[in-house]
Formats: structure tokens, C-alpha cells, sequence
């Protein structure tokens, strides 16, 4: 299957309550993880909770990294969406999970935009298809 985007959701649990607290550390990680997954960052944008908790996205050219803490459970949602094939997710969560010291990842992933229903031929795709197993 050929798809527009690469998208991966994913639940962090056991994390390091104060890390998903600090909202520097939260955005610094963020564009980091974005810089690991060969992003071209766009822009950013965070909010600091109280009397917790982070909210936030970095806009990269390629879609976007977003997500939401909850210090007080020591957990963190977290969204990857990417497109295109020179694009790595997979380092973007990798990253993370190290960063906030996540125990136990849950993910899901999904192929967004599938081109055979969208009946558009692949040379008039402005965006080259991600292979998909």
C-alpha cells in the first residue's frame, strides 16, 4: 500500500514526572526529536499548564510532532505525523522515549492518505508515496 503520510500514536507511561512538567524540556526535546526524524522544522508553539501538565507542537514542512503531559501520572501522549520516504518517525519516537524516561510505550500507527483511493496517478502526486508493508 502507498500512502501520504506515516502517522504514529503513542501512550508513554512511567515517565519522569518532572520532565513532563518543564516546559523547556518538553519544547527542547520536541525539536530535537524532530531533527532526529530529518524534519524541517517550521515552527513551534507550548504552553505550560498550572499547575502542570505541557501541551504542544512543532509545524515541520513534513506535517507535525505534537503532545500532552500529565506530570502527576507520570505519562505523556504523543503524535507523529510525517510524509514523504527520507522522513524517520521511528528515531523522532526513540528519542522521546528516551528523553522523558517513558517505562512502558503503547503505539499505534497508521498509513494516512492511501493513493489508490484517491484515483490521482502517481506522477501528479506533489508528494513521493511512503511503501508501506
Amino acid at each position: 500500500m502507498r500512502s501520504l503520510g506515516h502517522q504514529i500514536v503513542a501512550d508513554f507511561y512511567h515517565c519522569d514526572g518532572s520532565t513532563l512538567s518543564d516546559v523547556d524540556f518538553v519544547t527542547d526535546a520536541m525539536l530535537e526529536a524532530a531533527r532526529r526524524a530529518n524534519c524541517t522544522i517550521v515552527t513551534q508553539t507550548f504552553h505550560h499548564f498550572s499547575p502542570y501538565g505541557v501541551s504542544g507542537a512543532v509545524i515541520v514542512a513534513e506535517s507535525h510532532l505534537a503532545i500532552h503531559t500529565w506530570p502527576e501520572y507520570g505519562y505523556a501522549a504523543v503524535d507523529i505525523f510525517t510524509c514523504g520516504d527520507i522522513i524517520q518517525p521511528e528515531d523522532a519516537l526513540n528519542y522521546l522515549k528516551e528523553a522523558f524516561g517513558a517505562g512502558q510505550v503503547s503505539t499505534m500507527e497508521m498509513k494516512r492518505g492511501q493513493v489508490d483511493m484517491m484515483g490521482v496517478p502517481a506522477h501528479e502526486l506533489r508528494v513521493k508515496p511512503v511503501l508501506c508493508a
